[in-house]
């Protein structure tokens, strides 16, 4: 059977004006040298300095005096070495200092891509056919550093798809961080960082049965300056100091349009880049919903399997994923448990597609191979493109393989929906091929998506574009799993 392919006429590409201020840092001896020379202006001028800032960017910025503020706070520990009181200093002064410690970061400067789609909390006020959505999307600033973004919009009962325009303020979240760790769950989640036993335990036997970050970080460096000629168990001994900082929450303003909300990285796991956040909107047995989101923490060297959950879009908590099952990318978490257990497909060797079972969210074990590269257009690897939607035939997987010239195509499979590891059928051609107008990017030759949705009997594919932009694609979904069925194992 031939599969028609329509790819919509939306496609959505980087916007350099999506600017958010942030804090800036540029050095210790720099900042006490900023501080005394603002700290020695007259009133006078500090009020003419300050007049043009405010002009500009409070257009450009929802309160920039709270931004100033904050940021002015962040530095406020330096002026007791340079003998001087913070707290009295006058506001505007402290306005003045928290501007040199801001700078704009442009969020999307370089690429605004791989796509993950799903159903809106909210679906009032739509007409029939009609469906609200959220899509996030990796956007990529300045160094190549990723975050989180978002756009809504509505599916008409034509499938068309209608983006809302962005807001005109990014906002960045409050950050909270765990203020005390329970040393014996701590450890616990521990065990997939490769140290000896040895070093392990002298790790721990340096903590109290409730320690703090600090104290972890006092251990840690300590440790390290000890082994310092080791350096591989220096690295390791890092990863347990991520591994505490990986867990915080993010609480965003509920004046803020969902396209004001970007999750940047905020922990040292992370501090390089938050990559391809794979949402799915899941249901417990109580029939209650949370949206996960399964992505990966750069760091610039190591990478992480992470997870997101939230229940609104306001507020979100992020914890890191542990076990043997959660290593390299690619994890996409099951929408519902099977046989009592979490799911997730995961591809751990860069290679293979996995599956594995869990009785815990954030640890997986014992992963099992699921798919193998098979066909001429996925002999370099496989994996998923998102979670598995479920369907009455079964458990539907938007694929990716990669092939000659590193060209990515998306294709699909399916798998039994008692029994996942039983691959049913999987298309011997891709769905998604790059055509001339989607080839060139930051990454040429690559279609690559992070979740797709089911809407009016088509399913909608949002995908990104060579690594730049993204558009969107939809098949009949009757015809899509047959032609599954037909192609077979």
């Amino acid at each position: 059977m031939q599969l028609s392919i329509e790819r919509k006429n939306t496609k959505i590409y980087p916007d350099l004006k999506r600017v958010v201020a942030r804090f800036f840092f540029n050095g210790e001896a720099r900042a006490k040298s900023i501080i005394q020379k603002v700290v020695e202006m007259d009133d006078s001028e500090v009020n003419l300095t300050m007049m043009p800032i405010l002009r500009e960017f409070s257009r450009r910025h929802r309160n920039i005096t709270r931004i100033f503020a904050r940021h002015a706070d962040r530095v406020s520990h330096l002026f007791e070495a340079l003998q001087l009181s913070y707290e009295e200093l006058s506001d505007r002064k402290k306005l003045l200092i928290g501007s040199y410690f801001t700078n704009e970061y442009s969020i999307e400067s370089a690429a605004f891509f791989n796509p993950s789609i799903i159903e809106d909390i909210d679906q009032s006020g739509l007409e029939e056919g009609e469906k609200r959505i959220i899509i996030s999307f990796r956007a990529v600033g300045e160094g190549h550093v990723s975050s989180i973004a978002f756009r809504n919009g509505v599916i008409d009962q034509h499938n068309e798809i209608f983006l809302e325009s962005p807001g005109n303020y990014i906002d960045e979240a409050e950050v909270i961080r765990n203020a005390v760790y329970q040393k014996q769950s701590f450890f616990q989640n521990a065990v997939s960082i490769k140290l000896p036993d040895s070093i392990m335990q002298e790790v721990q036997n340096s903590l109290s049965d409730k320690f703090e970050y600090q104290a972890l970080k006092r251990t840690i460096r300590d440790m390290q300056q000890r082994y310092q000629v080791d350096h591989l168990l220096k690295k390791e001994l890092e990863r347990v100091l991520w591994l505490a900082d990986s867990y915080y929450e993010l609480n965003f303003s509920l004046d803020t349009d969902i396209s004001d909300r970007i999750i940047f990285p905020y922990s040292d796991a992370e501090s390089r880049g938050i990559e391809d956040a794979r949402f799915v909107k899941y249901t417990s047995d109580d029939g209650s919903v949370t949206y996960y989101a399964t992505y990966t923490a750069y760091d610039g060297i190591t990478i992480q399997p992470k997870l997101l959950q939230t229940k609104d879009f306001y507020n979100f908590k992020i914890l890191p994923l542990y076990g043997e099952g959660a290593q390299n990318k690619n994890l996409a978490l099951f929408p519902r448990k099977i046989g009592g257990k979490y799911v997730m497909i995961s591809r751990i060797d860069g290679i293979n597609g996995y599956i594995m079972y869990s009785d815990k969210i954030n640890i997986w074990e014992n992963p099992q191979i699921l798919q193998t590269p098979k066909y001429p257009w996925e002999f370099v690897q496989v994996g998923n493109c998102g979670s598995p939607i479920e369907t009455a035939e079964g458990w539907l997987v938007i694929t990716h393989g990669v092939g000659p010239m590193r060209t990515y195509c998306i294709g699909a499979s399916l798998l039994d929906l008692n029994d996942p590891r039983i691959e049913i059928g999987r298309l011997r051609e891709p769905l998604l091929v790059p055509k001339k107008d989607e080839r060139e990017g930051y990454v040429p030759n690559v279609l690559y998506s992070c979740g797709s949705i089911i809407h009016n009997n088509e399913l909608i594919i949002p995908y990104g574009l060579s690594d730049y932009a993204s558009g969107f694609a939809s098949v009949n979904l009757d015809k899509l799993l047959s032609t599954i069925k037909a192609d077979g194992v």
